[in-house]
């Protein structure tokens, strides 16, 4: 066997360093102070910082002062956000940094791999951060190990805190108290102390009831974004142009009907601070009664209706009229549209007519033109009718709901299916642990398992189709109390059409080919006039 030779090939590259004169070259130092809290007592712990780290490092003779860097209410678990720490990050790659000093590595990053990263970085430019509460220095043959386990363990103090505070919204959510971002929330303001709930700011929630009237006066989200932004009227963030989607989340807002639905949102990650709509992955709390509200209850409910009817109709919904996509064609199930006749004269005209009667060859609808005094006038002849008749009106109204939103068979088909279900899934689960501990016959075991699946999907498909049809008998019932609550309220006939009571009562009119028009309000009531 051949014997190893073994070849030394010496270093050349020598570890003794010329010793620099400090006065030919000082090192160049920075502090960074940061504090994560808007408490007062912190800032003046901020302020202490920075005078505790500039004298610092003035008193070294051999130090030249560079600048403390500063960040003020800022977390530490991501330094994307953090413009002090980014700035000081700058410098001391450019080479205009030796050392940094700061306080600790919580102060410092409370993410290990920022942290890390960093000071690897700033290691690999020869620059040197020192903890003082921990006393490390970066550049130190210890100082990495130390390091890591260091923000290890302030990452986990950065969960904890998380936790914590997660547990905490969650037991006020549950407690019923309810928090608003009143910085940017329109009506409402802070209570005097601080479980106290939101107060109405009188000046602002004016606006908030103009949003809601107009919206079911006809006009458009966007049409409604316009006018105020032209008026100068400063959106909730204090701007000065107004939105559709502004206008949208304010229609939207079950905060303004005095109710609350806590935790729409959750975080994911304590360390990005990503936030998610909560789709059920937590629980959310809704509160009825929370604190005092601006529209009441039951226009609320309304302007729900309205907005998911103009979803449904699409484009057929123009805005530019209470009229619009209300009236329906009894020939062709079409929309009225507007026209002007004599547009240029003294006898200028607005009718509704069937959209299709002339664009469409094919149409054969015999309806006919209908001006808007005609609309009105017949509108007020058919809701005078029913204030004329309150009391048995009433009557026939509240039996027909007992027995159009009845929900009890439904309930209990439900239950079953859901009784049903868990059987299924726990079949399902059993036929799972079985093929995953035993040795079975695989098409047999797949026969089985599908069969359970299919069987569960059924059940899940049926239960689906009776919690909508639940839900719609509870939205009809919510349709009936609005328009008996609107009757109720009204003592006297009406004498000129009411532009919103239009949009709150009346679900459509269809026109017919004799000229009549069938007037269905939102409770089912159906009225010829």
């Amino acid at each position: 066997m051949t014997e190893r030779n073994v070849t030394v090939i010496p270093a050349t590259k020598s570890f003794i360093h010329r010793t620099v004169n400090p006065a030919a070259r000082k090192r160049r130092v920075a502090g960074y102070a940061r504090v994560s809290t808007d408490k007062d007592e912190q800032f003046t712990s901020y302020e202490a910082q920075v005078d505790y780290y500039t004298q610092f490092i003035r008193r070294h003779a051999d130090w030249e002062f560079v600048k403390v860097y500063t960040d003020e209410g800022i977390s530490g678990l991501e330094t994307r956000k953090r413009d002090g720490f980014n700035e000081m990050i700058e410098d001391a790659m450019s080479g205009t940094i030796d050392l940094i000093i700061t306080k600790s590595v919580s102060r410092f990053a409370r993410n290990t791999v920022d942290s890390l990263v960093t000071i690897r970085k700033l290691k690999d430019k020869g620059v040197e951060v020192y903890f003082e509460k921990e006393n490390i220095y970066s550049l130190d043959g210890k100082g990495e190990l130390l390091l890591t386990i260091m923000s290890s363990l302030a990452q986990e103090e950065s969960r904890s805190i998380s936790e914590n505070v997660t547990w905490g919204q969650r037991k006020r959510f549950s407690d019923g108290k309810v928090s608003l971002p009143y910085k940017q929330f329109l009506g409402y303001e802070r209570g005097e102390k601080k479980d106290d709930p939101p107060v109405v700011n009188q000046e602002q929630a004016v606006i908030v009831r103009r949003i809601y009237r107009t919206f079911m006066e006809g006009k458009t989200v966007g049409a409604i974004a316009k006018e105020l932004t032209e008026e100068g009227v400063p959106t909730p963030a204090g701007k000065d142009k107004w939105r559709a989607s502004t206008i949208n989340s304010i229609l939207q807002n079950e905060k303004y009907r005095g109710s609350a639905l806590l935790q729409k949102c959750f975080t994911t990650d304590f360390l990005t601070k990503k936030q998610k709509v909560n789709e059920g992955e937590v629980p959310q709390y809704y509160i009825e009664h929370s604190h005092e509200a601006i529209i009441d209850p039951l226009e609320w409910d309304a302007v729900q209706e309205e907005i998911k009817r103009r979803k449904q109709i699409g484009r057929a919904y123009s805005g530019t009229s209470v009229f619009s996509a209300k009236l329906v064609c009894g020939d062709c199930g079409g929309w009225y549209g507007h026209k002007t006749w004599h547009s240029t004269d003294k006898y200028r005209t607005t009718i509704w007519r069937c959209n299709h009667k002339y664009s469409d060859e094919k149409c054969q609808c015999q309806t006919p033109a209908v001006t808007e005094d005609e609309i009105r006038s017949r509108f007020l002849k058919v809701f005078n009718s029913i204030i004329a008749s309150k009391k048995p009106y009433i009557s026939a109204c509240l039996t027909a709901k007992k027995a159009i939103t009845d929900t009890s068979k439904i309930d209990a088909e439900m239950n079953d299916l859901l009784r049903e279900m868990e059987v299924v899934a726990g079949l399902t689960k059993k036929c799972i642990e079985e093929n995953s501990t035993t040795v079975q016959d695989q098409e047999e075991y797949t026969a089985r398992y599908n069969g359970y699946v299919d069987r569960y999907e059924t059940l899940k498909s049926r239960y689906d189709a009776l919690a909508a049809e639940r839900q719609s008998k509870l939205e009809k019932a919510k349709a009936i109390d609005r328009f008996l609550h609107t009757v109720k309220s009204r003592e006297d006939l009406l004498t000129e059409f009411d532009p919103h009571l239009w949009m709150t009562t009346v679900e459509n009119v269809t026109i017919t080919a004799d000229g009549k028009m069938l007037f269905r309000f939102f409770d089912g009531t159906e009225i010829y006039g």
